[in-house]
């Protein structure tokens, strides 16, 4: 039961709730989040009658001081509260003055009297970072992580004469995640709950509902404050303990070890899961192995031969530095400022100014901390630069790494010139000069932020099939390649920057991210023409164009997500809530055809990611770089690592493991009926992980006598033969009514002669290449197969005798129902043409109806009526009236019967990624 105060409650239009027993209350103690409780007591509509805190530092107030002078509360700035043991007198009659009925103490460094503490007719309460009676003192947090307890909290309770031994009030616990550090902890749960909980337990004492729960002495720990001389690591330890010891020290006070006779400290570990990356080694003071210089950190070894790796070094004079960057640390040239630049800075020495007010002029040698920075003007200093800086956004770990005013500069340009991206993300690339530009090409697998190798060193050709030569060899993941793709999904899910990430920064991401692709729809649109054989000109507007709507679009979504609150019959008298949440799945798997390879991805990973999973995407086997380009673009606009990750490779490996695999929660897939079906059973099998499915299709296109004819020629030609037919919602069977069918086909003919065919680089070209060749050779036996059952092929069924994959844009006629042609999906440049007779509007749909798939479908006629009509009885996902091959980024796709399940675009395809969370409350 959730414990709430007050009965009687009064709501405004302001959203705020007034209890109706208030307290008047005196605040003891200091920080930001003295401060945020201050604030939030105020807001519930509490008396604060003063507030007791620390004397300035440096000429600064503490921020709880500045918060109540600014609100006009009487604040009082005493060094001491007491000497040789006696409570002070001014200090106790000052504080005897305000009249409180209850002390709050957020967070206090100071020794209060008992004879304080007692004196409110409500006592004091106090606020202590553990589920005491665990880890009392005062590095309660740092004891949680040393000492590796699975879960954190936070207590509320009465004072006493003990050491934080009082009776509970309330408390609230979290889970400890593996890389937790004293920051994360604290940022993400003790600091924003304690705040709520520190004004809940308010208002539990001003109703009188507020309990006294004596604390047992079973489990009871005691542990000092953490000192710098203390936090020296002892090398002879496991793995998990030694970075225990790491993140339990970061940041304060440290955990240090002695490299080359200099003190150095640790900062950023996290244990290492995957195999241990090359590196150079590192000789260490007491550990029995070297440690590991790599691209990704400095790796240190247990003595279980497990591995951890930490990301930050800070030198005794207090310069830090990535580790990976150790041998090279004195190696960064100075970079000369431009005007805009200079302007940067001198915007930033203002902002230094203002927090730094006790020195007098910001200097180049000017160092942020021993100025008197504290961590909490870390936070404002990053903030105000976001702001003043046309949003540049620099991590807490900036101002750690530069701390003197020259350095930190230096860095600042570089972060605004993308050099820190660069050096973070290594590319090797395959570039080719082609289409009157250079195309630079990924070809590696991108896992968890960077590209690299198979695990097996194995590669394969990726073709052209404009002339069957080889582009590059690309990757071919293994199944080792797969759980480390999962698993780093998995971890940036659980314990990453993106499981933590509010939804409309998830959503900037997304909007920067379709930026990039917009930028670089050239490059991307060459790629898929040299890959997949698409016509530039429609790469251009459909493959390339379509994926930057479709990131955009749900982008706009990632905030708008949203559960619902229910009317459940317990709601009245006995004050229940019930209400929905919808929450992100976890990992997905998502694995994509090769007719549209990076519209495909956009259309199932942006929905994916709007909803805030992580991925790992295989690209179809045949058309894998549009894919790894994309893999680039999503690191240089910034997601984390881990949230997208890209595995190229086959079906029958990569895919199978991916639907199989116990750690992946949901499975999006296009592509035949016969696959899609292998996927579910191993999705059901393993463990019963949500599927989406879209599958093939036979998308009948019936056209009435009434119809704009040359408009139905047109569109028809559109719907078999764009993107070379290589189209999942391509018309697999046209029915045209008996008396315009001959006019139909001649007409249809007369078209096709236009088209050219030919290098899908060439702006003049209509038709390019098949996908690949076996796809081409498939279409040759499909038109062979209509020829053998009696079908009329009136134009092409043959190979363009030419080097590479081209087919002639085919049409036949005169197709029965029972044939081959008209029952399978040839995925090609092939009309068929069944014809039906005048008026038999049932008949046609009886037999436009007579196949096991329902992807999409489409009518021309017109007369309105005839067409809703058919619109209705048509049992397909989609159903274009006077048109085809309308699909947008709002509108829901997706087919019926064995065309699959699901959908992709519009609000619906959230749904495939997300639950629904029931939540129901007593108050």
């Amino acid at each position: 039961m959730l414990r709430r105060g007050g009965q009687a409650l009064r709501r405004f239009s302001t959203g705020r709730v007034y209890f109706k027993n208030k307290l008047k209350l005196a605040l003891i103690g200091q920080s930001l989040f003295g401060q945020e409780v201050y604030s939030q007591l105020c807001k519930e509509g509490h008396r604060v009658v003063g507030v007791f805190t620390v004397p300035d530092k440096d000429g600064k107030a503490d921020p709880l001081a500045l918060a109540a002078e600014k609100n006009g509360t009487p604040v009082f700035k005493f060094p001491r509260w007491r000497v040789k043991g006696k409570t002070i007198k001014e200090v106790a009659e000052a504080y005897r003055s305000v009249g409180a009925e209850l002390n709050v103490l957020p967070f206090c460094t100071q020794f209060i009297p008992m004879d304080v503490i007692d004196s409110p007719k409500h006592g004091s309460i106090i606020y202590h970072p553990s589920i005491l009676p665990r880890h009392r003192g005062a590095s309660a947090i740092n004891w949680t992580l040393i000492m590796g307890d699975k879960k954190a909290g936070f207590s509320v309770f009465w004072a006493d004469d003990g050491l934080d031994t009082g009776p509970i009030l309330l408390q609230k616990s979290c889970d400890v995640e593996p890389n937790d550090t004293v920051d994360a902890l604290y940022n993400r749960f003790l600091f924003p709950e304690g705040i709520k909980a520190m004004v809940e337990a308010v208002q539990l004492i001003a109703d009188g509902k507020a309990p006294r729960i004596p604390q047992p002495e079973e489990g009871a720990t005691y542990e000092g404050i953490r000192r710098k001389e203390d936090a020296e690591i002892s090398w002879d330890q496991p793995a998990e303990v030694l970075h225990n010891w790491i993140r339990g020290h970061d940041k304060v006070p440290g955990a240090w070890t002695e490299i080359n006779g200099q003190m150095v400290t640790f900062y950023g570990s996290s244990l290492l899961n995957s195999s241990v990356p090359p590196g150079e080694p590192l000789e260490i003071k007491g550990a029995k192995k070297p440690g590991l210089v790599t691209k990704k950190g400095l790796v240190l070894f247990g003595n279980d031969g497990k591995a951890l790796i930490v990301r930050n070094l800070q030198f005794e004079d207090g310069k830090m530095i990535p580790a990976s960057q150790y041998f090279s640390a004195g190696e960064t040239s100075v970079v000369e400022l431009t005007a805009e630049e200079l302007k940067v800075a001198e915007i930033i020495k203002v902002i230094w100014a203002g927090i730094l007010s006790n020195v007098p002029v910001i200097e180049d040698s000017t160092d942020f901390f021993k100025s008197g920075a504290r961590s909490m003007d870390v936070v404002r200093l990053v903030e105000e630069i976001r702001q003043k800086c046309g949003g540049l956004q620099l991590q807490n770990e900036d101002v750690y790494m530069a701390t003197k005013f020259e350095d930190f500069i230096q860095k600042v340009v570089r972060k605004l010139r993308g050099e820190d991206q660069e050096a973070e993300l290594v590319v090797d690339y395959i570039s080719k000069e082609v289409n009157e530009m250079t195309v630079k090409m990924p070809y590696q697998c991108f896992i968890n932020g960077q590209f690299t190798d198979a695990d097996d060193g194995k590669t394969y050709d990726t073709i052209n099939p404009t002339d069957g030569s080889t582009i590059c060899k690309v990757s071919y993941a293994s199944l080792v390649d797969v759980d480390k793709a999962v698993a780093a999904a998995k971890d940036a899910f659980e314990n990453g920057e993106w499981g933590r990430m509010n939804a409309r920064e998830r959503g900037r991401l997304m909007y920067r991210l379709a930026d990039l692709l917009e930028e670089n729809q050239e490059e991307l649109a060459t790629i898929e023409a040299l890959d997949s054989g698409a016509v530039y000109t429609l790469a251009l507007k459909t493959h390339i164009g379509m994926s930057v709507q479709t990131f955009r679009y749900f982008a706009g979504w990632c905030d708008k997500i949203q559960g619902s609150t229910i009317p459940i019959n317990q709601a009245r008298p006995n004050r229940n809530l019930t209400f929905t949440k919808k929450e992100p799945l976890g990992v997905c798997a998502i694995i994509i055809p090769w007719n549209y390879p990076l519209m495909m991805l956009a259309w199932k990973s942006a929905a994916c990611l709007a909803a805030g999973n992580t991925l790992v995407l295989k690209p179809a086997q045949v058309t894998p770089l549009t894919a790894l380009k994309f893999a680039e673009l999503s690191a240089k606009a910034g997601f984390p690592k881990g949230v997208i990750n890209i595995i190229p490779g086959s079906g029958g490996i990569a895919g199978q493991r991916l639907s199989e695999h116990p750690d992946i929660r949901k499975l999006g897939f296009t592509g035949s009926t016969l696959i899609g079906k292998q996927i579910m059973k191993s999705c059901a099998v393993s463990n019963l992980k949500k599927v989406s499915l879209e599958l093939g299709g036979k998308s009948p296109l019936i056209i009435f006598n009434d119809c704009e004819l040359d408009k139905a020629v047109r569109m028809g030609m559109g719907a078999v033969f764009f993107n070379k037919g290589e189209n999942c919602i391509a018309a697999g069977r046209l029915f045209v009514e008996e008396s315009i069918h001959d006019e139909f086909v001649t007409k249809v003919v007369e078209e096709i002669k236009k088209m050219k065919i030919g290098d899908p680089l060439d702006r003049s070209t209509d038709h390019g290449p098949q996908n690949h060749k076996a796809h081409l050779e498939k279409l040759l036996q499909y038109c062979e197969a209509g020829v053998r059952e009696g079908a009329t092929l009136v134009y092409g069924g043959r190979q363009v005798q030419r080097p590479g994959f081209f087919m002639e844009p085919t049409v036949f006629t005169d197709v029965e129902d029972h044939m081959y042609l008209a029952k399978e999906e040839s995925f090609g440049p092939i009309m068929v043409i069944s014809k039906f007779q005048n008026g038999d509007i049932d008949g046609v749909l009886q037999r436009a109806n007579n196949t096991e798939y329902g992807l999409a479908s489409g009518v021309f006629t017109g007369d309105i009526n005839k067409a809703m009509y058919v619109s209705e009885k048509l049992e397909a996902g989609t159903v274009f009236i006077n048109t085809y091959n309308k699909t947008d980024v709002a509108a829901p796709f997706g087919g019926f019967k064995q065309s699959g399940f699901g959908k992709d675009l519009g609000e619906e395809a959230l749904n495939e990624y997300l639950k629904t969370k029931t939540v129901t409350l007593e108050y």
